[in-house]
């Protein structure tokens, strides 16, 4: 994350007025401090709707590659704010084992990537209205009590 530091940083301050700035960078800086503990594992690293295929309403496979590679997974817990609801976002994580750090991360790169679209797109659009939506997300469950930063985990 710290390579889109600059790049998230600019589009808080391009945002900034339409955006609660000051909550964005608190998040984005919770995100940055938040510990790794340097194992390498597969991620996907555009866990996208696009990229998703369901059969029925339930997940039947994962498509576009072309990002994938080894390092810090917390990429892939971006979908947690851009596709799920509030409800949807407690079940994944009471099913994944992940700790606060790695939730900290994850809700940072969904942050990086929709400050930086909402950033770039027109107030009145539907890109702007979906990056307001998922912001709503972000920071609805970080004033809930998700801004732990892994501290507290042994």
């Amino acid at each position: 994350m710290r390579t889109y530091h600059r790049q998230a940083r600019r589009a808080i301050r391009a945002l900034d007025g339409r955006i609660d700035a000051v909550r964005a960078a608190e998040i984005w800086e919770c995100a940055l401090d938040a510990r790794w503990d340097g194992t390498e594992r597969w991620f996907h690293g555009d866990l996208a709707q696009g990229n998703l295929l369901l059969d029925g309403g339930h997940l039947a496979g994962v498509i576009d590659f072309g990002t994938c590679g080894v390092g810090d997974t917390s990429c892939d817990l971006a979908v947690a704010w851009t596709l799920l609801t509030a409800d949807g976002r407690r079940a994944l994580r009471e099913r994944l084992p992940v700790d606060d750090a790695t939730w900290a991360r994850g809700r940072g790169w969904a942050l990086w990537k929709t400050l930086v679209s909402y950033a770039h797109a027109p107030d009145d659009g539907e890109a702007a209205a979906n990056s307001r939506r998922i912001l709503a997300e972000i920071f609805g469950e970080y004033t809930d009590g998700g801004r732990s930063t892994g501290e507290d985990q042994p």
